[in-house]
């Protein structure tokens, strides 16, 4: 049984900052390219910038957990993953547009604030997963479902004992909340990249209202891939022992570091 004082004692000794270097980098280095970029050009980086948003390390440890608690099946993720980017989205829009044109930033309290709010989600989610899977919760297998009376199959991770549970996925509203706090988090550091790299405001909002569609788009891939290729035959046996644990424990240690725990 883990103890929570030893999640809260291996946290402290570890720092995941590396994990986030490489994407750092590579968004200033599509910054640069962004400076000075006629308007099209500006447009189609800040389309990319939207597309690799999903693969921050915070929002794939939180996907790995979101997945593997509603049980991995691919339709259920993309869906999952469509309203946890349609409310990172949101936030981006609804907060990013008026800093724009006001020229401001969110006060650091709040940026700090939903950060440490992503963190313990993540570390509660995490929780959540490996409390399912020691309960034994988890199994895997190709089964049937009647859907007006036609007979279909397909695989996915289920709750012991139910053989014939409805597919139950994490409601829009939570799903689109956890989004929302994600884009609450990173909004200002957006309105302040696309602020400094583009001359006017006009293509400020331009840019983010390209960018955090694609931010939507690449989350409900990166979900959607994720349960497809963890629910395939021959990966799956390995992900209900080992990957779903592992998921877990990783992401309690990583959301206690991101929330300032410990």
């Amino acid at each position: 049984m883990i103890q929570t004082g030893e999640v809260f004692e291996l946290q402290a000794d570890m720092d995941f900052s590396a994990l986030f270097s490489p994407f750092e980098q590579a968004d200033a280095w599509l910054q640069g390219l962004l400076s000075g970029a006629p308007f099209l050009v500006a447009m189609a980086i800040a389309l990319a910038l939207g597309l690799r948003h999903a693969s921050d390390p915070d929002h794939l440890v939180a996907v790995s957990s979101l997945v593997a608690a509603e049980g991995g099946e691919t339709r259920a993720a993309a869906r999952i993953g469509g309203w946890w980017g349609a409310g990172h989205a949101g936030a981006l829009v609804a907060i990013g547009l008026p800093l724009i044109f006001l020229k401001s930033a969110l006060p650091t309290w709040v940026e700090q604030a939903a950060e440490r709010a992503v963190g313990v989600i993540i570390l509660l989610l995490a929780l959540r997963v490996i409390v399912k899977w020691a309960r034994g919760d988890f199994r895997a297998g190709r089964h049937q479902h009647d859907a007006e009376g036609e007979a279909h199959g397909h695989r996915h991770l289920h709750h012991a004992g139910e053989p014939d549970h409805p597919h139950r996925v994490r409601t829009p509203r939570q799903a689109a909340g956890i989004g929302v706090l994600h884009g609450l988090a990173g909004t200002g550091a957006v309105v302040l990249l696309l602020i400094a790299a583009l001359p006017t405001q006009l293509e400020a909002a331009a840019a983010l209202l390209l960018f955090a569609p694609m931010t939507a788009v690449s989350m409900t891939i990166c979900t959607t891939a994720f349960a497809w290729v963890l629910t395939r035959r021959l990966v799956a046996p390995v992900y209900r022992t080992v990957l779903i644990p592992a998921f877990g424990l990783f992401g309690l240690v990583f959301g206690a570091w991101y929330a300032g725990l410990g």
